[in-house]
């Protein structure tokens, strides 16, 4: 019903960093809501890509426009946004955990284990939909059958309108997501006041 698209060659690495040291505590969950930002706008470019093609009745690969669709799967942990310096902030903190603690764990160490071993959200792949195309009645279209009919794209519009107030209302949630960890770490910094 589906067809696999290459996200990697649509978009490039989309949320996804070859980087696998951790951003450390304060940076989980900005990273991962950062994450689902990134999906939510994919995905609400994909949804005006299907309404900007609703009557498209030819591709490149021929025929109608095909509706187009992101998976989503959980990040596994490890996959961090870069953050400038990040690697040296992490190697310095464990270098004074060492010099205080010669029993210490870093934290990276234990990320990926216990009840919450993905952080954030990545693109898995964009789909194109399968399902039949609609078939209207327009005998002088230049793209009817012999019978007058037209294969038009298989976009619902009111799916796409519903799907768009999901997206949005999703990239919303991690927006206040973001701003109660910053306004978490602000409040932190004003304890030695």
């Amino acid at each position: 019903m589906w067809r696999l698209e290459s996200v990697d060659r649509v978009l490039g690495v989309v949320g996804r960093s070859r980087r696998p040291e951790a951003s450390g505590r304060l940076f989980t969950a900005i990273d991962a809501s950062g994450s689902g930002m990134t999906g939510e706008r994919l995905r609400m470019d994909l949804i005006a890509d299907n309404i900007a093609n609703v009557n498209s009745t030819r591709t490149p690969e021929g025929g109608p426009y095909r509706r187009k669709q992101a998976i989503f799967t959980p990040r596994p942990a490890g996959w961090n946004f870069p953050i400038p310096f990040g690697n040296i902030l992490n190697l310095a903190d464990q270098l004074k955990a060492k010099q205080t603690d010669p029993e210490h764990i870093p934290f990276e160490d234990k990320i990926g284990s216990g009840p919450y071993p993905q952080r954030g959200v990545r693109v898995l792949a964009i789909v194109k939909d399968q399902s039949p195309f609609r078939l209207e009645f327009q005998p002088g279209h230049p793209d009817a059958d012999a019978k007058g009919y037209v294969k038009m794209p298989n976009v619902n519009i009111v799916h796409e309108m519903t799907d768009m107030i999901s997206a949005s209302r999703a990239y919303e949630a991690n927006v206040s997501a973001v701003q109660s960890a910053k306004n978490m770490m602000m409040k932190a910094l004003q304890i030695g006041r």
